[in-house]
Protein backbone atom coordinates (compact mmCIF):
# COMPACT_ATOMS: atom_id res chain seq x y z
CA UNK A 1 0.00 0.00 0.00
CA UNK A 2 1.54 3.28 -1.13
CA UNK A 3 1.58 6.36 1.06
CA UNK A 4 0.79 9.70 -0.57
CA UNK A 5 3.61 12.13 0.23
CA UNK A 6 1.94 15.05 -1.46
CA UNK A 7 3.62 18.30 -0.35
CA UNK A 8 1.64 20.70 1.82
CA UNK A 9 -0.46 23.40 0.19
CA UNK A 10 1.60 26.50 -0.62
CA UNK A 11 -0.49 29.55 0.31
CA UNK A 12 -0.62 32.61 -1.88
CA UNK A 13 0.94 34.84 0.78
CA UNK A 14 2.43 34.62 4.27
CA UNK A 15 3.95 37.40 6.39
CA UNK A 16 7.50 37.07 7.70
CA UNK A 17 7.50 37.86 11.41
CA UNK A 18 10.81 37.57 13.23
CA UNK A 19 11.85 37.28 16.86
CA UNK A 20 12.56 41.02 17.01
CA UNK A 21 8.95 41.82 16.13
CA UNK A 22 7.65 39.31 18.66
CA UNK A 23 9.91 40.70 21.42
CA UNK A 24 8.80 44.26 20.62
CA UNK A 25 5.13 43.29 20.85
CA UNK A 26 5.76 41.56 24.17
CA UNK A 27 7.55 44.65 25.44
CA UNK A 28 4.55 46.74 24.40
CA UNK A 29 2.12 44.44 26.17
CA UNK A 30 4.20 44.62 29.34
CA UNK A 31 4.51 48.41 29.13
CA UNK A 32 0.82 48.93 29.76
CA UNK A 33 0.54 51.22 26.73
CA UNK A 34 -1.07 49.17 23.96
CA UNK A 35 -3.05 51.70 21.94
CA UNK A 36 -1.63 54.75 20.12
CA UNK A 37 1.37 55.92 22.10
CA UNK A 38 5.16 56.14 22.12
CA UNK A 39 5.79 53.30 19.67
CA UNK A 40 3.30 54.60 17.13
CA UNK A 41 5.12 57.93 17.27
CA UNK A 42 8.50 56.19 17.01
CA UNK A 43 7.24 54.27 13.98
CA UNK A 44 6.11 57.50 12.30
CA UNK A 45 9.53 59.06 12.91
CA UNK A 46 11.35 55.98 11.63
CA UNK A 47 9.20 55.83 8.50
CA UNK A 48 9.80 59.49 7.68
CA UNK A 49 13.52 59.00 8.29
CA UNK A 50 13.56 56.01 5.93
CA UNK A 51 12.03 58.05 3.12
CA UNK A 52 14.30 61.02 3.79
CA UNK A 53 17.39 58.80 3.91
CA UNK A 54 16.73 57.78 0.31
CA UNK A 55 16.90 61.50 -0.43
CA UNK A 56 16.48 63.19 -3.79
CA UNK A 57 13.04 64.50 -2.80
CA UNK A 58 11.17 66.37 -5.51
CA UNK A 59 9.14 68.38 -2.98
CA UNK A 60 10.31 70.73 -0.23
CA UNK A 61 9.18 71.08 3.36
CA UNK A 62 9.11 68.78 6.37
CA UNK A 63 8.00 65.23 5.66
CA UNK A 64 5.07 64.23 7.87
CA UNK A 65 4.30 60.54 8.41
CA UNK A 66 0.93 59.84 10.02
CA UNK A 67 0.26 56.28 11.21
CA UNK A 68 -3.25 54.98 10.60
CA UNK A 69 -5.07 51.68 10.98
CA UNK A 70 -5.31 51.02 7.22
CA UNK A 71 -4.32 52.49 3.89
CA UNK A 72 -8.04 53.00 3.29
CA UNK A 73 -8.13 55.28 6.32
CA UNK A 74 -5.09 57.17 5.02
CA UNK A 75 -6.65 57.76 1.61
CA UNK A 76 -9.88 58.95 3.23
CA UNK A 77 -8.02 61.35 5.53
CA UNK A 78 -5.95 62.73 2.64
CA UNK A 79 -8.97 63.47 0.46
CA UNK A 80 -10.93 64.92 3.39
CA UNK A 81 -8.04 67.23 4.27
CA UNK A 82 -7.88 68.39 0.64
CA UNK A 83 -11.53 69.43 0.82
CA UNK A 84 -12.93 66.84 -1.59
CA UNK A 85 -16.70 66.72 -1.23
CA UNK A 86 -20.11 66.63 -2.94
CA UNK A 87 -20.02 67.85 -6.53
CA UNK A 88 -16.34 66.96 -6.96
CA UNK A 89 -14.86 64.19 -9.10
CA UNK A 90 -11.73 62.15 -8.45
CA UNK A 91 -10.09 60.16 -11.26
CA UNK A 92 -8.60 56.75 -10.57
CA UNK A 93 -8.11 53.41 -12.30
CA UNK A 94 -10.76 50.75 -12.64
CA UNK A 95 -8.02 48.16 -12.09
CA UNK A 96 -7.68 48.42 -8.33
CA UNK A 97 -9.19 47.24 -5.09
CA UNK A 98 -12.42 48.99 -4.19
CA UNK A 99 -10.79 50.87 -1.28
CA UNK A 100 -9.16 53.29 -3.72
CA UNK A 101 -12.53 54.43 -5.02
CA UNK A 102 -14.78 53.94 -2.01
CA UNK A 103 -13.05 56.65 0.01
CA UNK A 104 -14.18 59.18 -2.60
CA UNK A 105 -17.78 58.13 -2.03
CA UNK A 106 -17.33 58.43 1.75
CA UNK A 107 -17.00 62.16 1.12
CA UNK A 108 -19.98 62.40 -1.22
CA UNK A 109 -17.81 63.01 -4.27
CA UNK A 110 -17.94 61.00 -7.49
CA UNK A 111 -15.40 58.60 -8.92
CA UNK A 112 -14.33 58.77 -12.56
CA UNK A 113 -12.80 55.42 -13.49
CA UNK A 114 -10.37 55.16 -16.40
CA UNK A 115 -8.50 52.38 -18.18
CA UNK A 116 -4.95 51.13 -17.75
CA UNK A 117 -1.91 51.05 -20.01
CA UNK A 118 -1.72 47.37 -21.09
CA UNK A 119 2.07 47.50 -21.06
CA UNK A 120 2.35 48.45 -17.37
CA UNK A 121 -1.13 47.67 -15.95
CA UNK A 122 -0.92 51.10 -14.33
CA UNK A 123 -3.37 53.95 -14.91
CA UNK A 124 -3.09 55.43 -18.43
CA UNK A 125 -2.14 59.14 -18.28
CA UNK A 126 -3.84 59.76 -21.63
CA UNK A 127 -7.07 58.31 -20.23
CA UNK A 128 -6.79 60.63 -17.22
CA UNK A 129 -6.44 63.67 -19.48
CA UNK A 130 -9.48 62.62 -21.51
CA UNK A 131 -11.60 62.14 -18.37
CA UNK A 132 -11.05 65.58 -16.81
CA UNK A 133 -14.14 67.77 -16.43
CA UNK A 134 -14.80 71.06 -14.62
CA UNK A 135 -15.74 68.95 -11.58
CA UNK A 136 -12.41 67.10 -11.42
CA UNK A 137 -10.45 67.95 -8.30
CA UNK A 138 -7.91 65.15 -7.85
CA UNK A 139 -6.09 62.21 -9.42
CA UNK A 140 -5.43 59.00 -7.49
CA UNK A 141 -2.81 56.88 -9.28
CA UNK A 142 -2.22 53.32 -8.06
CA UNK A 143 1.27 51.82 -8.27
CA UNK A 144 -0.01 48.44 -9.38
CA UNK A 145 1.84 45.35 -8.10
CA UNK A 146 4.75 47.52 -6.95
CA UNK A 147 5.63 49.09 -10.33
CA UNK A 148 5.73 52.88 -10.28
CA UNK A 149 3.19 54.91 -12.22
CA UNK A 150 4.64 57.51 -14.62
CA UNK A 151 4.70 60.26 -11.98
CA UNK A 152 6.15 62.82 -14.40
CA UNK A 153 3.07 62.47 -16.59
CA UNK A 154 0.70 62.53 -13.59
CA UNK A 155 2.20 65.70 -12.16
CA UNK A 156 2.27 67.39 -15.57
CA UNK A 157 -1.47 66.74 -15.98
CA UNK A 158 -2.19 67.85 -12.41
CA UNK A 159 -0.21 71.07 -12.86
CA UNK A 160 -1.87 71.83 -16.19
CA UNK A 161 -5.39 71.45 -14.77
CA UNK A 162 -4.84 72.57 -11.17
CA UNK A 163 -5.57 69.14 -9.67
CA UNK A 164 -4.46 67.48 -6.43
CA UNK A 165 -2.55 64.18 -6.49
CA UNK A 166 -3.00 61.46 -3.86
CA UNK A 167 -0.91 58.36 -4.57
CA UNK A 168 -2.29 54.97 -3.61
CA UNK A 169 1.05 53.40 -2.76
CA UNK A 170 -0.39 50.33 -1.03
CA UNK A 171 1.83 48.11 -3.23
CA UNK A 172 4.77 50.45 -3.53
CA UNK A 173 7.23 50.13 -0.66
CA UNK A 174 10.08 50.41 -1.59
CA UNK A 175 9.33 51.38 -5.22
CA UNK A 176 11.23 54.12 -7.07
CA UNK A 177 10.42 56.32 -10.04
CA UNK A 178 13.32 58.13 -11.74
CA UNK A 179 15.51 57.17 -8.80
CA UNK A 180 13.20 58.68 -6.19
CA UNK A 181 11.50 56.48 -3.65
CA UNK A 182 7.71 56.66 -3.88
CA UNK A 183 6.87 59.05 -1.06
CA UNK A 184 9.47 61.58 -2.23
CA UNK A 185 7.61 63.06 -5.20
CA UNK A 186 5.66 66.30 -5.34
CA UNK A 187 2.25 64.77 -4.67
CA UNK A 188 -0.12 66.20 -2.10
CA UNK A 189 -0.22 62.88 -0.22
CA UNK A 190 1.09 59.35 -0.53
CA UNK A 191 -0.51 56.44 1.33
CA UNK A 192 1.15 53.08 2.09
CA UNK A 193 -0.42 49.83 3.31
CA UNK A 194 0.87 47.43 5.95
CA UNK A 195 -1.85 44.82 5.51
CA UNK A 196 -0.85 41.19 6.19
CA UNK A 197 0.15 40.36 2.59
CA UNK A 198 1.99 43.60 1.77
CA UNK A 199 5.75 44.05 1.42
CA UNK A 200 5.90 44.80 5.15
CA UNK A 201 3.14 44.37 7.70
CA UNK A 202 1.69 45.60 10.95
CA UNK A 203 -1.22 43.14 10.61
CA UNK A 204 -3.56 45.99 9.74
CA UNK A 205 -2.19 49.46 9.22
CA UNK A 206 -1.03 52.19 6.90
CA UNK A 207 0.94 55.43 6.69
CA UNK A 208 -0.12 58.77 5.23
CA UNK A 209 2.87 60.80 4.05
CA UNK A 210 2.77 64.46 3.06
CA UNK A 211 4.88 67.60 2.96
CA UNK A 212 1.76 69.76 3.24
CA UNK A 213 1.77 70.94 6.88
CA UNK A 214 -1.89 71.96 6.83
CA UNK A 215 -2.95 68.59 5.39
CA UNK A 216 -0.89 66.80 8.04
CA UNK A 217 -2.41 68.84 10.85
CA UNK A 218 -5.94 68.18 9.63
CA UNK A 219 -5.29 64.44 9.19
CA UNK A 220 -3.91 64.17 12.72
CA UNK A 221 -7.03 65.81 14.16
CA UNK A 222 -9.42 63.75 12.04
CA UNK A 223 -7.53 60.52 12.73
CA UNK A 224 -8.87 60.47 16.30
CA UNK A 225 -12.42 61.81 16.57
CA UNK A 226 -11.62 65.41 15.67
CA UNK A 227 -9.90 66.02 19.02
CA UNK A 228 -7.75 69.13 18.97
CA UNK A 229 -4.99 67.58 21.11
CA UNK A 230 -2.91 64.45 20.72
CA UNK A 231 -4.31 61.75 23.01
CA UNK A 232 -0.81 60.49 23.82
CA UNK A 233 0.23 63.95 25.02
CA UNK A 234 -2.87 64.25 27.17
CA UNK A 235 -2.50 60.88 28.82
CA UNK A 236 1.23 61.14 29.53
CA UNK A 237 1.31 64.74 30.77
CA UNK A 238 2.62 65.26 34.31
CA UNK A 239 0.17 68.07 35.01
CA UNK A 240 -3.65 68.07 34.73
CA UNK A 241 -4.44 67.91 31.02
CA UNK A 242 -7.89 66.42 30.88
CA UNK A 243 -9.43 69.22 28.83
CA UNK A 244 -9.85 68.87 25.09
CA UNK A 245 -12.16 70.15 22.38
CA UNK A 246 -13.84 68.44 19.45
CA UNK A 247 -13.24 70.67 16.45
CA UNK A 248 -14.65 68.37 13.73
CA UNK A 249 -16.60 65.10 13.39
CA UNK A 250 -13.52 62.93 13.06
CA UNK A 251 -12.88 59.24 12.62
CA UNK A 252 -11.31 56.33 14.54
CA UNK A 253 -8.27 55.73 12.37
CA UNK A 254 -5.34 55.59 14.83
CA UNK A 255 -2.68 52.84 14.73
CA UNK A 256 -2.04 50.97 17.97
CA UNK A 257 1.34 50.58 19.63
CA UNK A 258 0.97 46.81 19.27
CA UNK A 259 0.78 47.20 15.49
CA UNK A 260 3.55 49.81 15.46
CA UNK A 261 5.80 47.36 17.33
CA UNK A 262 5.67 45.10 14.29
CA UNK A 263 6.23 48.01 11.95
CA UNK A 264 9.38 49.23 13.69
CA UNK A 265 11.21 46.00 12.86
CA UNK A 266 9.51 45.26 9.55
CA UNK A 267 10.71 48.66 8.31
CA UNK A 268 14.31 47.79 9.21
CA UNK A 269 14.02 44.70 7.01
CA UNK A 270 12.18 46.26 4.03
CA UNK A 271 15.22 46.53 1.77
CA UNK A 272 16.12 42.90 2.46
CA UNK A 273 12.52 41.89 1.85
CA UNK A 274 12.61 43.66 -1.51
CA UNK A 275 15.86 41.93 -2.49
CA UNK A 276 14.33 38.52 -1.75
CA UNK A 277 11.18 39.36 -3.71
CA UNK A 278 13.36 40.55 -6.60
CA UNK A 279 15.29 37.28 -6.49
CA UNK A 280 12.09 35.22 -6.72
CA UNK A 281 10.75 37.44 -9.52
CA UNK A 282 13.98 36.97 -11.48
CA UNK A 283 13.74 33.20 -11.06
CA UNK A 284 10.18 33.29 -12.34
CA UNK A 285 11.20 35.48 -15.28
CA UNK A 286 13.95 33.07 -16.34
CA UNK A 287 11.95 29.87 -15.85
CA UNK A 288 8.68 31.03 -17.44
CA UNK A 289 10.05 33.02 -20.38
CA UNK A 290 9.40 30.26 -22.95
CA UNK A 291 5.75 29.78 -21.96
CA UNK A 292 2.71 31.35 -23.67
CA UNK A 293 2.49 33.98 -20.94
CA UNK A 294 2.91 37.74 -20.72
CA UNK A 295 5.28 38.22 -17.79
CA UNK A 296 5.10 41.25 -15.48
CA UNK A 297 6.51 44.53 -16.80
CA UNK A 298 9.80 45.77 -15.46
CA UNK A 299 10.59 49.38 -14.49
CA UNK A 300 10.87 51.78 -17.41
CA UNK A 301 14.03 53.46 -16.15
CA UNK A 302 17.29 51.60 -15.63
CA UNK A 303 18.05 51.17 -11.94
CA UNK A 304 14.53 51.85 -10.69
CA UNK A 305 13.17 49.51 -8.02
CA UNK A 306 10.05 47.36 -8.33
CA UNK A 307 8.61 46.43 -4.90
CA UNK A 308 7.25 43.12 -6.26
CA UNK A 309 4.19 43.07 -4.06
CA UNK A 310 2.61 40.94 -6.79
CA UNK A 311 3.89 38.78 -9.62
CA UNK A 312 1.10 38.83 -12.21
CA UNK A 313 1.21 36.71 -15.36
CA UNK A 314 -1.26 36.94 -18.24
CA UNK A 315 -2.19 34.28 -20.76
CA UNK A 316 -0.93 35.26 -24.19
CA UNK A 317 -2.89 35.05 -27.45
CA UNK A 318 -0.99 31.82 -28.13
CA UNK A 319 -2.24 30.32 -24.85
CA UNK A 320 -5.83 31.28 -25.67
CA UNK A 321 -5.45 29.73 -29.13
CA UNK A 322 -4.26 26.53 -27.45
CA UNK A 323 -7.45 26.42 -25.40
CA UNK A 324 -5.89 27.44 -22.09
CA UNK A 325 -8.31 29.47 -19.99
CA UNK A 326 -7.57 31.65 -17.00
CA UNK A 327 -9.94 29.69 -14.76
CA UNK A 328 -8.54 26.37 -15.99
CA UNK A 329 -5.02 27.65 -15.34
CA UNK A 330 -6.00 28.52 -11.75
CA UNK A 331 -7.68 25.15 -11.20
CA UNK A 332 -4.56 23.35 -12.41
CA UNK A 333 -2.35 25.28 -9.97
CA UNK A 334 -4.66 24.63 -7.04
CA UNK A 335 -4.76 20.93 -7.95
CA UNK A 336 -0.98 20.97 -7.59
CA UNK A 337 -1.21 22.63 -4.18
CA UNK A 338 -0.31 26.16 -5.26
CA UNK A 339 -2.39 29.06 -3.97
CA UNK A 340 -2.90 31.85 -6.49
CA UNK A 341 -5.19 34.86 -6.81
CA UNK A 342 -6.46 37.45 -9.29
CA UNK A 343 -5.67 41.17 -8.91
CA UNK A 344 -8.17 42.52 -9.57
CA UNK A 345 -11.75 41.99 -10.56
CA UNK A 346 -11.96 45.51 -12.05
CA UNK A 347 -14.31 47.96 -10.38
CA UNK A 348 -16.40 48.33 -13.53
CA UNK A 349 -17.55 44.70 -13.09
CA UNK A 350 -18.76 45.08 -9.50
CA UNK A 351 -22.49 45.76 -9.03
CA UNK A 352 -22.11 48.94 -6.99
CA UNK A 353 -19.75 50.73 -9.37
CA UNK A 354 -21.30 49.29 -12.52
CA UNK A 355 -24.84 50.28 -11.53
CA UNK A 356 -24.02 53.68 -10.06
CA UNK A 357 -22.11 54.92 -13.09
CA UNK A 358 -23.60 52.75 -15.85
CA UNK A 359 -20.24 51.17 -16.63
CA UNK A 360 -19.65 48.70 -19.47
CA UNK A 361 -16.66 46.37 -20.00
CA UNK A 362 -16.03 47.76 -23.48
CA UNK A 363 -15.28 51.17 -21.96
CA UNK A 364 -12.22 49.62 -20.28
CA UNK A 365 -10.85 47.20 -22.92
CA UNK A 366 -7.32 46.94 -21.50
CA UNK A 367 -8.38 46.30 -17.92
CA UNK A 368 -11.07 43.87 -19.08
CA UNK A 369 -8.65 41.87 -21.25
CA UNK A 370 -6.03 41.80 -18.50
CA UNK A 371 -8.58 40.61 -15.94
CA UNK A 372 -9.77 37.78 -18.19
CA UNK A 373 -6.21 36.49 -18.60
CA UNK A 374 -4.34 37.31 -15.37
CA UNK A 375 -3.20 35.26 -12.41
CA UNK A 376 -1.11 36.39 -9.42
CA UNK A 377 1.48 33.78 -8.46
CA UNK A 378 2.78 33.34 -4.90
CA UNK A 379 5.68 35.70 -4.18
CA UNK A 380 6.72 36.37 -0.59
CA UNK A 381 9.91 36.34 1.44
CA UNK A 382 9.18 33.10 3.32
CA UNK A 383 9.17 31.14 0.07
CA UNK A 384 12.12 28.76 -0.16
CA UNK A 385 13.96 27.83 -3.34
CA UNK A 386 11.99 24.57 -3.27
CA UNK A 387 8.73 26.52 -2.96
CA UNK A 388 9.70 28.61 -5.96
CA UNK A 389 10.56 25.45 -7.90
CA UNK A 390 7.12 24.04 -7.09
CA UNK A 391 5.39 27.14 -8.42
CA UNK A 392 7.47 27.06 -11.59
CA UNK A 393 6.74 23.37 -12.18
CA UNK A 394 3.00 23.88 -11.61
CA UNK A 395 2.85 26.85 -13.99
CA UNK A 396 4.72 24.93 -16.69
CA UNK A 397 2.34 22.00 -16.24
CA UNK A 398 -0.70 24.30 -16.45
CA UNK A 399 0.68 25.59 -19.76
CA UNK A 400 1.13 22.05 -21.08
CA UNK A 401 4.93 22.03 -20.76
Amino acid sequence: MSIDHKPPFLPFALPEIGEEEIAEVVDTLRSGWVTTGPKARQFEQAFAAYLIHHGNAEATGELHAIAVNSATAGLHLALEALGIGPGDEVITTTHTFTATAEVVRYLGADVKLVDIDPATLNIDPAAIEAAITPRTKAIMPVHYAGLAVDMDAIHAIAHKHGLKVVEDAAHALPTTWQGRLIGNHASDAIVFSFYANKTMTTGEGGMLVTRNAALAARAKVMRLHGINRDAFDRFTAKVPSWYYEIVAPGFKYNLTDIAASLGLHQLKRIDGFQAQREHIAQRFDAALADLPLVLPPRPVHEGDVHAWHLYVVRLSDEAIAQGITRDGFIESLFADGIGVSVHYIPLHLHPYWKDRYGLQPETFPHSQKAYERMVSLPLYTRMSEADTDRVIAAVRKACGH
